[in-house]
């Protein structure tokens, strides 16, 4: 009787240590599982930043396109159906355009001069001229470097505007459009990816 009765509380543990084994097994494979790690989502590919097209803005073309000397003031436009800069003058009336692929480089500029009010102060007696002689304007421009698709040849030209946040707008959107690359204060096109050599070696 006590053998039988020694034999059942040995095989009660012998199956409670077997379910025991069995659950912890279960988890670890639940953990380690291949497969529920493959099926895990994997974060969203970060979208490309979307280049903000900035509004007309007023400016004073000053020139540089072969052809078209005359200064004048108007719009600069943004035109991305033909991947194009444009100028437009006072009436609306398209001037000058740019294929954003043939701007080499563009950066801002800031020239001081005195304004055309000063200089005519200055011409009175020094004594009542000097304080007109001291003031000095800021002048900010957008000046481009660029390959002219007519005639072959480079040439550079300016846009003043109002405010240098205009000229800062302005330059970003172009050299992202244009695809340039900084180069310390300024944007330049960089240069084209090399190309594999035509040749194929002669077997001997």
């Amino acid at each position: 009787m006590k053998n039988f009765y020694r034999n059942s509380v040995l095989s009660a543990l012998c199956v409670v240590a077997l379910a025991a084994g069995s659950v912890s097994a279960q988890r670890s494979r639940t953990v380690s599982d291949p497969a529920s790690t493959a099926s895990t989502p994997q974060a969203a590919a970060t979208p490309k930043a979307v280049v903000q097209t900035p509004p007309p803005v007023k400016a004073k073309y000053e020139g540089g396109v072969f052809g078209y000397m005359k200064k004048q003031t108007g719009t600069l436009n943004f035109d991305d159906t033909n991947s194009r800069l444009v100028f437009r003058d006072k009436k609306g009336t398209e001037y000058i355009s740019i294929p954003y692929h043939s701007v080499a480089a563009a950066f801002a500029d800031t020239q001081s001069r005195r304004p055309g009010a000063a200089t005519v102060i200055g011409s009175i007696p020094i004594i009542y001229a000097l304080p007109a002689l001291l003031i000095k304007k800021k002048y900010r421009y957008l000046t481009m470097q660029f390959n002219d698709p007519d005639t072959g040849v480079q040439g550079t030209t300016s846009f003043k505007m109002d405010n240098k946040e205009t000229v800062a707008a302005v330059l970003n959107a172009l050299a992202a459009k244009a695809e340039l690359v900084p180069r310390g204060e300024a944007f330049v096109r960089g240069p084209k990816p090399a190309t594999g050599s035509t040749n194929t070696p002669t077997p001997e």
